[in-house]
């Protein structure tokens, strides 16, 4: 058990020298004073936290190698030199970089903080209609690629057999290449996240007033006067329920309630896609109209989408639904002349 908790002080140890170590190219990167002088504090909070971690190692009688930068932090501090902090500031937190909030939150007028835990982290949630959106890109997907694929096969051939087994694989193939990505995606980034939130935890649990120190800081580069955001920042952490929710929130921008389910994600994908993917195939499995009809069916699927669509984007619903249909009807219009010059070479 003692060389558990050894190796967790010693991976501890590197983190937070890691972190020191980003955080000092971010403050000789960031161009607004205040974040700025965020990074250089944050740097130096995560020497002192390293500083305990190593304590911790050398009191249990273990050793330290020399620190180096892994190559994933090289190249993530090549790219905040090249394009500045803000364009990556989603990598960098996947690197549990904190004070990445202090971007997406603070606004000119000054960021209004949190009074209780039910608005920590507001701004890191979804604007809402997540679910929805998916449903509709996962639909959208699967409709114009199965309307090509089976469009690319009946210009080569006029076997309706043939055209109905080539969308039935097509649907098949794509929604379960659709979950299996989505699954990957989802799980991989569930389990970042769980990691981050153990680190966070176990640094709460080691130092608890550094960490409110740390959270103050992201508040007073908010805009916050730094004495009252030391206020809050031991009001938020005062309870031991809420105080891991609130780091996850304000550090890492991540809502442990929202980590998503890979199963759950990846079911939910396959079937999206498949509806999609059905629409042009409908009427070969019903026996009415072939082509024709499909090609009907699948033009109001589309402009239908597209209006969707522009519930999303702020733009008119006819504008949203004429652009879906020209997109849709260029993509099965290119794979049917396509399918038609190979059916013809071939014959």
């Amino acid at each position: 058990m003692t060389g558990r908790t050894d190796d967790v002080a010693a991976s501890s140890w590197y983190e937070e020298k890691q972190s020191a170590w980003l955080y000092r190219v971010l403050a000789d990167v960031e161009q607004a004073p205040t974040l700025a002088e965020l990074f250089k504090t944050l740097a130096h909070e995560a020497d002192e936290q390293a500083l305990l971690w190593a304590t911790k190692v050398t009191a249990d009688g273990g050793s330290l190698a020399e620190f180096t930068p892994t190559i994933r932090a090289r190249v993530v501090a090549a790219l905040a030199r090249r394009v500045g902090v803000k364009p990556i500031r989603q990598v960098l937190a996947a690197m549990k970089v904190r004070g990445m909030s202090a971007y997406s939150s603070a606004h000119p007028g000054g960021h209004v903080m949190p009074a209780t835990l039910a608005e920590v982290g507001k701004s890191h949630r979804g604007v809402g209609g997540g679910n929805l959106r998916a449903a509709v890109f996962g639909a959208n997907d699967g409709l114009i690629s199965n309307a090509s694929l089976i469009m690319g096969i009946a210009g080569a051939t006029s076997d309706t057999k043939m055209i109905l087994l080539t969308g039935v694989a097509g649907l098949l193939a794509g929604a379960l290449s659709m979950a299996s990505g989505e699954f990957v995606s989802v799980r991989s980034q569930r389990e970042l996240y769980e990691h981050q939130i153990l680190l966070e935890q176990n640094e709460l649990d080691e130092y608890p007033e550094e960490e409110a120190e740390e959270l103050a800081l992201i508040y007073a580069a908010r805009g916050m006067d730094l004495d009252e955001a030391r206020l809050v920042a031991r009001k938020m952490l005062a309870d031991p329920k809420h105080a891991l929710d609130v780091l996850a929130r304000e550090e890492l921008g991540l809502n442990p309630e929202d980590l998503g389910s890979a199963w759950g994600a990846a079911g939910f994908s396959f079937v999206c896609f498949a509806v999609g993917a059905l629409v042009p195939l409908l009427p070969f499995l019903l026996g009415a109209g072939g082509l024709a009809a499909s090609s009907a069916l699948t033009g109001a699927s589309l402009f239908g989408l597209g209006a969707t669509i522009s519930l999303f984007t702020g733009r008119r619903a006819l504008r949203g639904g004429m652009r879906m249909l020209a997109v849709g009807a260029g993509a099965a219009g290119l794979t049917y002349v396509l399918g038609y010059l190979f059916g013809v070479s071939v014959s």
